[in-house]
């Protein structure tokens, strides 16, 4: 663990889709929060969890790089005490002391924060460092938003969390992707698309995934519609070689997810995979590596992370200047 004398305070984390509404208030238990008679808000996690307080927490650790990114998204910065080692946005959120859930739960414990915020995956993954945090006093909440429609409230219990207005980034955010989307559907030859999640077994990303509706705002075919999520949760989807080269001549675009499954690679070692040359895009080099964290993760940047594609795709719709008409 890393430690810092101070967090600066920094600016930046979708407007209203269908949930307008803010989490309903419901007691809890009065050992979720000291003052729990004079509580006035409540938060329910993606577990089923409860907590009610009657103003926004100051010391928060964030073990998922989403959440830290989003609360510097909405001004919450300098709320946060600590995060996780994937902590990488925006700058100041590698200036902030790291925790990791797979380390020893003491030190979360000592830096003595007021909520710890994490994703179901990490209590599946390390239940027992999370069982030692609630054991210890700590409220834990689990947030994560599993399809595109859930972002809104995801980030609004974020916002209320922090004690942040989360309105006018999520109109920003909802307005920038209809402007893309109003481009896009312009254009009368779309191109085909096959996003490839991870190189092992050539995955792509499931019909309802971050990138699957990406490629659809951005004007593009996904040429892997049929693709079966490896589970039911689950943004990948099993697709492989064969299939993927069964389509070849006909794919316009390749883009690559970039991450820590799916590290970078050059064109040149796209084309070096057996029988990948056939691939039309490949071949023409029409090939977009993409960071994993701007088109399958929930965060604002996501919008980047459209129009990135977008403007792959149709350079020149995206290039002509405005008009007023």
């Amino acid at each position: 663990m890393k430690t810092l004398p101070c967090i600066l305070v920094c600016l930046f984390s979708l407007s209203s889709c269908d949930r307008q509404d803010m989490p309903e208030t419901v007691s809890a238990p009065r050992s979720a929060y000291n003052n729990i008679d004079s509580a006035a808000f409540s938060v329910t996690d993606d577990e089923g969890n409860i907590i009610t307080f009657d103003k926004p927490f100051s010391r928060i650790i964030s073990l998922y790089s989403a959440h830290t990114e989003n609360l510097f998204a909405l001004g919450a910065g300098a709320s946060l005490i600590g995060g996780h080692s994937t902590c990488d946005y925006p700058a100041e959120a590698k200036e902030l002391p790291v925790f990791e859930y797979t380390g020893d739960p003491e030190y979360v414990i000592a830096a003595m924060p007021d909520i710890v915020l994490i994703r179901p995956f990490i209590r599946k993954r390390s239940p027992a460092y999370i069982s030692a945090l609630e054991n210890a006093g700590i409220p834990v909440i689990s947030l994560y938003p599993e399809k595109f429609e859930d972002f809104d409230d995801y980030i609004r219990r974020l916002s209320l969390l922090s004690g942040t207005d989360a309105e006018q980034k999520l109109s920003a955010f909802h307005e920038g992707l209809k402007n893309i989307e109003y481009k896009t559907e312009q254009i009368k030859d779309k191109l085909n698309v096959f996003f490839e999640t991870t190189k092992r077994e050539t995955r792509t990303a499931s019909p309802e995934s971050l990138p699957a509706l990406a490629i659809k705002i951005s004007g593009g075919v996904n040429i892997a519609q049929d693709a079966k999520p490896v589970n039911p949760l689950s943004s990948i989807a099993s697709y492989g070689a064969e299939k993927l080269l069964s389509h070849g001549g006909s794919i316009d675009v390749y883009i690559v997810q970039t991450g820590p499954m799916n590290p970078p690679e050059s064109l040149d070692a796209l084309r070096g995979r057996p029988g990948f040359s056939a691939v039309k895009a490949i071949r023409d080099g029409r090939v977009l590596f993409i960071d994993e964290k701007i088109i399958s993760s929930p965060v604002f940047r996501y919008l980047q992370g459209v129009e990135t594609i977008a403007r792959f795709l149709y350079p020149n719709e995206f290039d002509k200047p405005e008009t007023n008409e």
